[in-house]
């Protein structure tokens, strides 16, 4: 089985300029730029509509995978975050970030502006740390 989500050569801010929402479309520019400094890498697109930083490896189905280590896709609702499914600052940080819900590996916020943008970055450079230690 081979990951349907690939990094591409496509146009981050192409992508980032056409989201219809303009809210969502500067939330989408803040965390790009929150990403990236947190990763010292250049954002890409994986797939069509997932904005990430690095890469890790990991084994799915006998096969080795290549995913971006932190990435973020703007929804028409929310903006997802995904992140490492588990490390161990994750819990208390997310009791500390503001309105948001979750899934694995997934963080949902509405609106940037209403979560703490402090907390949101230890979050997101906790989750890229985890990554990263794993190779």
């Amino acid at each position: 089985m081979t990951n349907k989500t690939q990094a591409s050569d496509a146009d981050v801010d192409a992508f980032i300029d056409a989201v219809a929402d303009p809210v969502r479309r500067e939330d989408a520019r803040a965390v790009r730029a929150l990403y990236e400094r947190v990763s010292g890498e250049p954002a890409r697109m994986w797939g069509s509509s997932i904005v990430g930083c690095g890469e890790y490896r990991y084994r799915a189905s006998g096969k080795d995978q290549r995913m971006c280590a932190i990435g973020f896709s703007p929804r028409k609702a929310e903006t997802v975050l995904y992140l490492a499914q588990d490390f161990p600052e994750k819990a208390d940080l997310l009791t500390q970030l503001g309105p948001h819900r979750t899934g694995v590996g997934c963080v949902y916020i509405k609106r940037l502006d209403r979560v703490d943008a402090g907390v949101l970055e230890r979050l997101v450079a906790a989750a890229f740390t985890a990554l990263q230690a794993t190779g």
